[in-house]
């Protein structure tokens, strides 16, 4: 990996939209799509990005309004697009936060404990030490999650120039 920031993660070319697997998923298990499903599934996938159930809830209407789902439903249905493989969970600071698994390439994040900001990068030479280890080890890799946690750049420019010592 360069020295540069990581860039954006650029979709990949699926067979099927994120709506078409899920409805896949669905006629597997012998559920049906109800509107509720397809109003969450199109707000999630409407942009990418990293979240919670209570964020996404923030942005869904409120009880009274056109299109409500409760919040039972909220974490039934993201529960489901984890086993429908859309998106993967994975646990920040105690929270339970959903990232893109469904037509986005592997990819892994830099943490910051400090703003909670998750910076995605992909890198070539992780995924060859990777592999090389699971091959010494005669183990076959099917997934792999990394999350590296510290104090990005911005928080730690903002801690230097606050900091007394460095008024004086």
């Amino acid at each position: 990996m360069s020295s540069a920031r990581p860039q954006p993660l650029t979709p990949v070319e699926v067979a099927l939209s994120p709506q078409e697997r899920f409805e896949e998923y669905l006629q597997s298990r012998g559920l049906r799509q109800t509107t509720q499903r397809k109003f969450l599934i199109e707000e999630v996938f409407r942009a990418h990005d990293h979240f919670d159930a209570d964020e996404l809830m923030e942005r869904l209407p409120r009880k009274g309004e056109s299109n409500y789902v409760s919040a039972a439903t909220v974490y039934r249905t993201l529960n489901e697009f984890v086993e429908a493989g859309l998106l993967f969970c994975f646990q920040l600071d105690g929270r339970t936060v959903y990232d893109f698994d469904y037509g986005y390439p592997q990819h892994d994040h830099l943490y910051c404990t400090r703003c909670r900001q998750l910076i995605e990068f992909q890198s070539d030479e992780l995924l060859a030490l990777r592999d090389k280890v699971a091959a010494a080890e005669g183990f076959r890799v099917s997934a792999h999650r990394f999350i590296v946690k510290g104090i990005c750049r911005d928080c730690t420019k903002s801690r230097r120039t606050k900091r007394k010592q460095d008024l004086v």
